[in-house]
């Protein structure tokens, strides 16, 4: 087999060389494939660095993040210039993570990709230190969340952060089938629960900041049940009289966290989706629940399992 050997030693690159590099996605319309149409978001998921993102103390907290860059396409365009995605936001990796820097990233996008709109969204698990209910005790728990940001044709930015929290759920079905088992026939039983899990999307209106420790705030003070990191007996008899006193059903949850963020004035718009993760049946219950916001938040979510916890 014959091995190709330059025969001409490519040891650096000049200006020269570089701009006599074919340049195949900014080719002519004549060379599209397919239907020559607009595309509504196109560019990179997935790609990963460690970033700074602020506390709610201010404190910047280093975290490995997910990143999804995209941009419009328009007609007669045959693609864009996929890392410069990646090399543009590089530019910011040094900077501390809000949700408002989203913003300064977008408009370079648009302006160095030539884009009419521009989307990204930074997914990361957030640690809060949490305290044991009743005993001395601490630790982290993790929170999976999301800064997205979104510019559009006319230059309008909205700023979303999406905040899963993970909390147990006790049926009230149950536990009063249990109270008349117990009451009329003398018989012991226990009423199911199980590891549930709400997703809260939220907008915050311009000129406002809502912390990832404000929604964990929200969340736990509507629900009363989060998962616990660390426990004794005394922390898990205190958790067995919270789920006892605090049953829900799917519909519940999402009414309950409903109530507590649309009394936010931070926020202009939300969505709550609740999956319960049923030990009684072999399937799942679910709610979505939104404010009703003119081309706010759908009220709808495609997939639940993303909601297994």
């Amino acid at each position: 087999m014959r091995t190709l050997r330059s025969t001409i030693p490519l040891k650096s690159v000049t200006t020269e060389y570089r701009q006599s590099l074919p340049d195949t996605q900014n080719r002519d319309a004549a060379e599209i494939l397919g239907a020559n149409v607009p595309i509504l978001q196109v560019g990179i998921s997935n790609f990963r660095l460690p970033l700074r993102v602020m506390s709610a103390k201010g404190d910047p907290i280093s975290l490995e993040v997910s990143v999804t860059g995209t941009v419009s396409l328009g007609a007669d365009k045959k693609g864009i210039n996929m890392s410069r995605i990646m090399r543009i936001f590089y530019e910011f990796k040094d900077r501390v993570f809000t949700p408002e820097l989203l913003e300064e990233i977008l408009i370079a996008y648009k302006e160095k990709i030539g884009s009419s709109r521009a989307r990204l969204k930074l997914g990361f698990s957030y640690p809060i230190i949490k305290k044991s209910l009743r005993s001395d005790m601490e630790g982290y728990q993790y929170y999976e969340v999301a800064y997205e940001g979104i510019l559009d044709d006319l230059g309008r930015f909205r700023k979303q952060i999406h905040f899963d929290f993970v909390y147990s759920s006790a049926c009230p079905c149950a536990s009063d089938l249990s109270e008349h088992a117990r009451e009329t026939r003398g018989q012991y039983a226990i009423a199911h629960s199980q590891r549930s899990k709400a997703r809260v999307s939220i907008e915050v209106r311009p000129g406002k900041t809502v912390n990832i420790e404000d929604l964990q705030a929200i969340c736990d003070k509507a629900l009363l049940t989060e998962t616990q990191v660390m426990v004794r007996r005394e922390d898990e008899q205190a958790f067995a009289e919270l789920n006892g006193d605090q049953t829900k059903f799917v519909e519940d949850a999402a009414r309950l966290l409903y109530e507590a963020i649309d009394s936010d004035p931070r926020i202009s718009d939300f969505q709550v989706a609740c999956a319960h993760l049923e030990s009684l049946h072999s399937h799942d219950a679910v709610a979505v629940i939104n404010k009703g916001v003119d081309h706010g938040f759908p009220g709808h979510i495609d997939d639940f399992r993303s909601l297994i916890c």
